[in-house]
């Protein structure tokens, strides 16, 4: 998956934060973008001793110290591999065990390479009205020496679903099912053991994606008319 979100102020997202028991209100700083980039703060929804709250996160798990704050580690790690979450000494071990978030987006968008440079780019959609939640990882830091507090996040990335594999051949989001209880288990703080998620840690479309052949991502114009991906039948 490439480092780009789509969380526009739509009521699909704000449909699926009323579900999270999140009210979305602008003096509540919610981060509201078209395109926001790897690095770039993005709201997560994580609960914390049993009361769900949004926070604003640096799309980027791992984080540096600098004289006065904290900075993006020389590490990619603004994903997170399906296959790193149960090795012991990974950046996203101990979070996905014990700092799970959400991140509901309106989408996100894909670019495929070849040789090394860009082949073409898609930006993929929920269709009108709905919303995607993303699974995600966090982690808390505070600075030793100013004090400050900085909240940090990944996405969880799978391996390539068929019907995606011709936008993007390497991964793909992992997409949290919204018709049954997955949400509520996966930020729910006391499940620990995380055989529960196995069967998400496999390439899976649980709802529909629109998706729009577009000329970059900074200017997302569309090359050609939108078309539907199914969601799975299971």
């Amino acid at each position: 998956m490439c480092g780009r979100l789509n969380v526009i102020d739509d009521p699909g997202v704000r449909a699926l934060c009323d579900q999270l028991g999140i009210a979305l209100w602008p003096e509540h700083g919610q981060v509201f973008s078209r395109f926001i980039r790897a690095a770039q703060p993005v709201s997560v929804v994580r609960q914390r001793e049993g009361v769900r709250c949004m926070q604003n996160a640096l799309w980027w798990l791992l984080l540096e110290p600098t004289q006065e704050g904290f900075k993006p580690s020389r590490f990619t790690s603004f994903n997170t591999r399906y296959d790193k979450l149960n090795v012991t000494r990974s950046a996203g071990f101990h979070a996905y065990r014990h700092s799970r978030c959400i991140i509901p987006v309106k989408g996100f968008g894909e670019t495929e390479y070849c040789n090394g440079k860009p082949l073409h780019y898609h930006d993929l959609e929920a269709e009108p009205g709905h919303a995607l939640a993303l699974g995600g990882l966090c982690r808390e830091w505070v600075h030793h020496g100013s004090g400050q507090r900085v909240l940090s996040c990944s996405v969880i990335t799978l391996p390539p679903h068929p019907r995606l594999a011709a936008i993007h051949g390497k991964s793909m989001p992992m997409i949290l099912p919204q018709h049954d209880d997955t949400l509520s288990m996966w930020l729910y703080e006391e499940v620990t053991t995380t055989q529960v998620f196995e069967d998400l840690l496999r390439p899976h479309l649980p709802q529909k994606l629109i998706a729009t052949p577009i000329d970059k991502p900074a200017s997302y114009q569309p090359l050609a008319s939108p078309f539907v991906i199914e969601a799975d039948s299971d």
